[in-house]
């Protein structure tokens, strides 16, 4: 009889075990950032990485409301953390600086043990008012370099506008896992992105970021709020991005339902592109965001996802990278996500252009299904 041959994978599959996806996966180190990384490690768990931000704010036993109510009370250094009066922040929002920029693996680990059975505690009814900040914050162009590749950029000085949101992500996503944020991390979905640059930014400068969740609003589908990241160079702000998230939930929050009606057919495509399964990794190594849906097929499975899928903001930038040479230098691109980019699979981009305006879109190469849909104004 004869033997079936076994057919040879082009791309190394890589599969995580639950531990593994608690854990984190393997970041790879340079001999260089390794030895630095080893020298700088500390063997106490940061303030920023382990409290809650009510920990921050003020003692582990009060919540950020009570801190907001008590501005009288001086809260100038508390858990490693600056934490100004309620009129420090946008809005009249509390407004908390962290001394450095928080570990995103941290982050996602605890995010994963409080989706387990019985770890996860009972979350606010309403967002937190508070603003996150942190200050000095500088690029490294080997990092600048790798990002530029894993997206499609050319290699230059000028950071590219998604580039910005990978630096001041992890300020975010330490509002996100917060336990007083009404929306569980995981299983979160990025509906839509939002990216303001009002001047090019260049490598060689320092950023500020600040941080702080904004609209939360019912959906068909559960609840749906907007995260709004800022980074500033000397007080003046250069950057804005705003990312809508959906939270499902079992019962829906009242909103409006979609009329979905007949499925318009894609334009026609000015490139085709194969995602590989290595997009998964390579993004989430140059992005910090490890969300296992991206990167392993059982994480992807414990979250109803039959395959890894792309990072949204990853679609996103490979969109930019090949709009690069016609962007202006002050723009705003604003996209909706669509359907999930499964790893692997081949795409169609497109793109037209009206006056001043760039109008894009993937879609699913064989089934037209839209994936992503974007602008450029």
């Amino acid at each position: 009889m004869a033997r079936r041959k076994q057919r040879r994978s082009a791309e190394p599959i890589e599969e995580l075990s639950v531990h593994e996806l608690i854990e984190g996966p393997t970041q790879d180190l340079t001999a260089a950032r390794a030895a630095v990384a080893g020298a700088d490690a500390d063997p106490r768990p940061s303030a920023e990485a382990t409290q809650d931000l009510s920990g921050l704010a003020a003692e582990a036993t009060r919540d950020l409301s009570a801190a907001a109510a008590e501005v009288t009370r001086d809260l100038s250094t508390v858990a490693g953390a600056a934490v100004a009066p309620a009129t420090g922040g946008t809005e009249g929002r509390v407004r908390i600086d962290l001394p450095r920029m928080p570990a995103a693996g941290a982050l996602y680990r605890r995010a994963l043990l409080g989706a387990l059975p019985g770890m996860g505690g009972r979350r606010g009814p309403e967002l937190p008012e508070v603003e996150l900040g942190v200050t000095g914050v500088t690029v490294d162009p080997a990092h600048l370099a790798d990002y530029d590749r894993v997206c499609g950029f050319r290699l230059t000085d000028r950071l590219p506008a998604t580039y910005v949101h990978v630096l001041g992500f992890p300020l975010a996503l330490r509002l996100m896992t917060a336990a007083e944020f009404p929306i569980p991390l995981t299983g979160v979905v990025h509906v839509a992105n939002r990216i303001t640059v009002h001047r090019p930014i260049e490598a060689g400068e320092t950023l500020d970021f600040h941080t702080y969740a904004e609209n939360l609003r019912p959906h068909e589908r559960g609840r749906q709020l907007d995260v709004v990241l800022v980074g500033s160079v000397d007080g003046a702000e250069v950057w804005r991005g705003v990312s809508t998230y959906l939270g499902k939930e079992r019962q829906a929050g009242g909103g409006p339902r979609r009329d979905r009606g007949d499925r318009p057919n894609p334009p026609a495509a000015s490139a085709h592109w194969r995602v590989t399964r290595r997009v998964g990794t390579d993004y989430a190594r140059v992005s910090g965001d490890h969300n296992p849906i991206h990167t392993s097929r059982l994480g992807a499975r414990l979250f109803g996802f039959p395959h890894p899928i792309a990072h949204g903001m990853w679609s996103k930038a490979h969109c930019l990278a090949a709009l690069e040479s016609r962007l202006p230098e002050a723009y705003t691109v604003d996209v909706a996500f669509k359907l999930p980019v499964p790893l692997p699979s081949t795409v169609a981009f497109s793109a037209t252009a009206a006056d001043a305006t760039w109008d894009f879109a993937l879609h699913d190469a064989r089934s037209g299904g839209p994936q992503l849909v974007g602008t450029v104004r």
